[in-house]
């Protein structure tokens, strides 16, 4: 065990994780020249047509120094807030850390939250500065940042080029000498903590694991301490990064494991895997239940009120896509929902809104599935006149307005990077977005941080592409919930030919109402097709309408097959459309298209 190191690759987004990965596998001829590209380790289309890691990748490779061999688990992490928690994740199965800072860039939000997130699972961080290769590459400079911010020594840092190879031999000699191995077995018995899986069609569940105690091997009874279910192993293996089999996986050491595991329901992230005949006392301490941010409503999109509210089975089609993609990614939660507009569906919920737009792509490609999507909302917590409290993920729950005390909504710290030139813009996005200043910390001179308070929904739809056209693509952030505060909140309901549209109602702040009542308006009379009939589109708080807009109805011309003759016959059929109107207006129905959905997202300037 102590020629083994886990360790993981941490950084803000962009800063080039996944090229050092890259360079790490060729440096340790994990894989051939041949076989070497670019982001070797994501696997996905969906991360290659972005760049960015949206799944950590573990990879097992051998290296040589000092005369002796050494095992290296390490793990690729995503870099984007949304997903810190696949990084905490992969952290707790690892006993290190390469902290990856952009020599162009310096210190990011992120950078300094992933830092304290491996801190405080007692990890060795090792700080690399990458680009070191690019003209306007201040290494020095970068190095005297991450000990003024971090309090890591600037002569730890190892100075790579992970373009060009440049540093990686140093890289590798430090993670040898510097990063501690795994701790001893505990107890005799065998414990594997779960740390990610996936479903394959003909493997069933392929479970990924980190042995920390005692030895599996092929054929051995095994028990899921969580969800109690038995299996037996198949197969057992490690990714050097391709698929390789082995006989058994020891203490320290990571791999995954098939079990003809067919029910997704039996494999939890975070569980402990034990031999049935000798079973551990307790299970490993497992991982934080992630707290979901946003919610939205995903439905099939075939599953309109034409069909009577039923999805068919098109809705079970969703439910095994959003099934299987939550095996992959527990980070996103779902439960079954009903619309009387869009028919049967899931309310989920992420943690955060670009977490939700991997979601749903990832669900629409891999799951063959065509989905609807509602706007994104945030938990809100309402205090009932008994003194219950009752959290609502959806604004078509909200109580009756004389039926609560108050209405809550979560409060975010967050802290931005930003140029010193920007400072004025950025604290003006904040003062509008309702946000309260906290305090200001210095950088270096070209940038500061900025701490403030603001509410979750004000930042979850524009407010980082805001940030990043105001400090030219230089402003970053990292954000946190602290509580819940009341505030005069007001559910604002958008009635589409009279009839409430549930998946379009929002909560607001009061000031707010009549400019967003106004703008939805506005916005749906330009996304609703012109009918047959008039459609008046209003936005209500409550009883009281406070903004209207009416999409006129399309004319058909019914005299047209009259040539010439008596008045009286026009005007005969222009009544009996008046009243084929009226009554179509009574009973006929208003198709909304998805893009009047998503224009809810659009705050306009």
């Amino acid at each position: 065990m102590s020629d083994i190191r886990n360790f993981s690759i941490i950084a803000h987004i962009d800063h080039g994780k996944s090229t050092l990965a890259d360079r790490l596998l060729q440096a340790t001829h994990a894989v051939s020249a041949r076989e070497a590209q670019e982001q070797l380790l994501d696997d996905m289309d969906l991360e290659r047509e972005r760049g960015i890691t949206i799944k950590a990748s573990a990879v097992t490779v051998m290296h040589q120094h000092g005369g002796k061999p050494f095992m290296m688990n390490f793990i690729d992490t995503p870099g984007h807030v949304d997903f810190t928690y696949e990084v905490s994740r992969a952290l707790t199965a690892c006993e290190g850390a390469i902290l990856v800072v952009d020599a162009t860039q310096g210190v990011q939000a992120q950078t300094v939250a992933n830092a304290y997130l491996a801190i405080n699972n007692d990890l060795e961080l090792i700080p690399v500065v990458n680009k070191i290769d690019l003209p306007s590459a201040a290494p020095d400079d970068v190095a005297m940042e991450i000990e003024q911010i971090l309090g890591i020594p600037a002569e730890d840092c190892i100075y790579v080029s992970a373009k060009t190879g440049q540093g990686i031999d140093e890289l590798l000699g430090a993670i040898c000498d510097r990063l501690p191995a795994p701790r001893p077995s505990l107890i005799t018995q065998t414990r594997a903590l779960v740390f990610d899986a996936t479903y394959d069609d003909y493997r069933g569940v392929i479970v990924y694991i980190r042995c920390f105690d005692g030895t599996l091997r092929v054929g051995d009874k095994i028990r899921m301490m969580g969800v109690g279910r038995t299996f037996t192993v198949t197969e057992l293996g490690k990714f050097t990064p391709k698929q390789v089999k082995v006989k058994s996986i020891s203490a320290g050491e990571t791999g995954y494991l098939v079990a003809a595991i067919k029910t997704l329901a039996d494999v939890r992230i975070g569980d402990t895997i034990t031999i049935e005949h000798d079973q551990a006392p307790e299970p490993l301490p497992g991982y934080e239940e992630p707290k979901q941010m946003v919610f939205c409503d995903f439905y099939p999109a075939t599953a309109d009120a034409d069909s009577g509210g039923k999805g068919g089975a098109d809705f079970e089609e969703l439910r095994e896509a959003v099934e299987k993609l939550n095996l992959n990614d527990a980070s996103f939660t779902y439960q079954t929902v009903h619309s009387d507009a869009l028919g049967f569906g899931f309310r989920c919920g992420f943690l955060g809104l670009l977490h939700m737009d991997i979601v749903q792509e990832r669900l629409e490609r891999e799951g063959g599935v065509r989905i609807i999507q509602t706007a994104p909302t945030v938990t809100y917590q309402v205090l009932m006149h008994d003194g219950e409290v009752r959290e609502i993920h959806n604004p078509a729950d909200l109580p009756d307005p004389g039926s609560y005390e108050e209405i809550r909504e979560p409060i975010v710290r967050i802290d931005i990077m930003v140029p010193t030139t920007s400072i004025g813009d950025v604290m003006k996005l904040c003062n509008e977005r309702r946000g309260v200043f906290r305090s200001q910390q210095f950088v270096s001179g070209a940038r500061q941080i900025l701490h403030y308070e603001l509410p979750l929904a004000e930042i979850i739809y524009d407010f980082y592409d805001k940030l990043k056209s105001m400090t030219s693509g230089y402003g970053t952030m990292d954000y946190e919930i602290t509580g819940f505060v009341s505030d005069d909140l007001v559910k604002l309901d958008i009635l589409v030919n009279g009839t409430p549209v549930e998946a379009l109602s929002i909560i607001v702040h009061r000031d707010k109402a009549v400019y967003r009542g106004r703008l939805l308006c506005s916005k749906l009379r330009e996304q609703i097709p012109r009918h047959q009939f008039e459609i008046p589109i209003q936005a209500a708080v409550g009883a009281k309408v406070i903004a209207r807009e009416t999409i006129k109805a399309m004319r058909k011309d019914v005299t047209a097959k009259c040539y010439g003759g008596d008045v009286s016959r026009k005007r005969k059929l222009l009544e009996k459309q008046k009243e084929g109107k009226k009554r179509m207006k009574n009973v006929g129905s208003v198709n909304i298209p998805q893009d009047a959905f998503m224009s809810v997202l659009e705050q306009g300037e």
